[in-house]
């Protein structure tokens, strides 16, 4: 009985508001009252990436976002720096190599964001500007670990380096603060999924000047992913191919309740549940993933396993028992650490079931805990 707990850092569960705007029916897509749509969503996007240039919208998962962010700014054989900062840090460095591009990895633990000495170290040495773009994670959402992106751009000017700045906001768009244009991203891919509130199926580019300048003469391979013909539909509201329209009517009405909450209250609101998150685990006596205080993420908390205890074994008892969805560990985290989502469309009493919900998993499998988690997190969440 009741309804299932969606604690998974994404996808994340949907406002009957979007769900109703979804739901009405589709309109066609080469008429008026979809180009009016469509003027309207692309301009409204654009507060939440931080940007006053053109975002690009496409029907598709955040994979395809990270595709078109190569394609449309690199060609064969360009060099890029990435960051092992996480699981999927490691697959968009496996996609650069696929696409033919050669990649300087610079290796990490998975509790750490992008070491910003290494960026400055690696594009230092790099005299010849052979590295042509930088590729960084903002929210790994395998970790729990935000990386500092303004500080990954002070880098690369303490070098004046041209490289690119491509990242990675798809689990922290719309939750965690984010700046495309005072942090001089390039290109920032997200996805639909899980700050913006929508079921999977849309994800974006929003591209800066130097970014089209690099588009203009790159040489990868592409056709559904290029930039040049999306934009030049978009300047009537249009696309050059049959758009997710229905998606589109949820994106506006997610888009219209962050403004009316205000970016800076949803940030807020974000790093308080974290907060109340993490006194949890702490009074719990378990270990956050997280090592750094600066990096701790505002829409999931890693938890490290006892030793001899499996992740995936309380996760699944919490599934059965009480019906709610706990993240996974990933690849090399497998088994080791189950992941909290606190991000979209939630609130405190979510917050207080889905944490009494570990505790009571917690007890049953026994893992080794303290009690009284749930009273730090109330504790926290009521200081405000």
């Amino acid at each position: 009985m009741g309804r299932h707990f969606l604690q998974i850092p994404g996808p994340t569960n949907c406002p009957d508001e979007v769900l109703r705007a979804i739901s009405a029916p589709t309109i066609d897509h080469r008429g008026p009252t979809f180009a009016a749509l469509g003027t309207r969503v692309l301009e409204k996007i654009k507060p939440v990436f931080g940007t006053t240039n053109p975002v690009v919208i496409y029907p598709a998962s955040g994979t395809g976002a990270w595709e078109a962010a190569l394609v449309n700014t690199l060609s064969p054989g360009d060099k890029v720096l990435c960051f092992e900062t996480g699981h999927f840090a490691t697959l968009w460095q496996s996609m650069a190599l696929e696409l033919g591009l050669e990649v300087e990895m610079v290796a990490g633990d998975w509790r750490h964001g992008v070491d910003t000495d290494a960026v400055a170290a690696h594009l230092g040495a790099d005299t010849a500007h052979e590295i042509k773009a930088v590729c960084a994670v903002h929210n790994e959402t395998s970790t729990g670990v935000t990386s500092r992106i303004g500080d990954v751009r002070a880098a690369m000017d303490s070098v004046d380096h041209p490289a690119l700045l491509l990242v990675d906001t798809i689990s922290s768009l719309g939750s965690i603060d984010y700046r495309h244009d005072e942090w001089k991203v390039d290109v920032t891919v997200a996805g639909s999924q899980k700050g913006l509130m929508l079921p999977p199926g849309l994800s974006f580019n929003a591209v800066s000047d130097k970014a089209l300048e690099a588009h203009r003469t790159a040489g990868m391979k592409r056709s559904f992913w290029d930039w040049t013909p999306i934009l030049a539909a978009n300047e009537k509201g249009m696309w050059p191919y049959t758009p997710a329209t229905n998606l589109l009517y949820g994106l506006e009405v997610a888009l219209d309740m962050l403004a009316d909450e205000g970016l800076e209250n949803v940030f807020a609101r974000h790093q308080r549940w974290a907060r109340a998150t993490r006194a949890a685990v702490e009074a719990w006596g378990l270990e956050i993933l997280c090592l750094d205080e600066r990096e701790h993420s505002g829409v999931l908390t890693a938890v490290v396993m006892p030793e001899g205890h499996d992740a995936d074994a309380l996760r699944a008892l919490i599934l059965e028992r009480f019906d709610m969805s706990l993240g996974a560990g990933l690849t090399r985290l497998a088994g080791r650490v189950f992941r909290i989502g606190h991000l979209g469309h939630f609130e405190d009493l979510s917050l207080v079931g889905t944490l009494g919900g570990v505790e009571m998993g917690l007890g049953l499998a026994g893992v080794p805990f303290t009690p009284g988690g749930v009273q730090a997190a109330l504790a926290v969440l009521q200081e405000d």
